[in-house]
């Protein structure tokens, strides 16, 4: 198999997903699931996965697609599409799954995969965690990497806009 197949193979949709995750229950893997827009892949983005990978033995990454990121981010984003931000994702060692999708939350997403671990960046707490209460419902737990300072997309794009 080339890699570039390989790659494509870890981006799922929902029902493949699914069925991916119940075969990695099955074996008894900790998953752990985190979410976000990815819209230009930096550092914070990078540490906050392996952080997040180091969790469990499975990391699933949900993404926002093209059109959720324009409602939550605005008309000019996102910068990239939004199968080149998953296929970034996946091309991470750490990543074993990507999915896109398209709610302004991965609410339904984390219900239908049940994550042993749900993770968030800095700029959350465990009370603002889209789904943090259902994980937690079932013993799961919740975590908040702290964020890496000097990073962010939105800032990314001020500097270039300056140059």
């Amino acid at each position: 198999m080339h890699k570039t197949q390989w790659i494509e193979n870890k981006i799922l949709d929902g029902v493949a997903l699914q069925r991916q995750v119940n075969i990695w229950h099955s074996f008894g893997k900790k998953i752990v699931f985190t979410n976000g827009c990815y819209d230009i892949l930096h550092r914070g983005h990078l540490e906050l996965l392996a952080k997040a990978a180091d969790m469990g033995n499975i990391l699933i990454v949900g993404v926002n697609t093209d059109a959720s990121v324009k409602r939550l981010k605005g008309d000019d984003r996102p910068i990239n599409h939004e199968q080149d931000r998953a296929f970034q994702l996946a091309s991470l060692l750490c990543v074993d799954a990507v999915c896109l999708f398209d709610e302004d939350t991965p609410e339904n997403l984390i219900k239908s995969i049940h994550p042993d671990v749900l993770v968030k960046g800095g700029d959350y707490t465990i009370d603002t965690i889209v789904g943090a209460q259902h994980v937690l419902s079932y013993n799961g737990s919740v975590a908040v990497i702290p964020f890496v300072e000097g990073y962010s997309t939105t800032s990314l794009i001020s500097t270039i806009k300056k140059l």
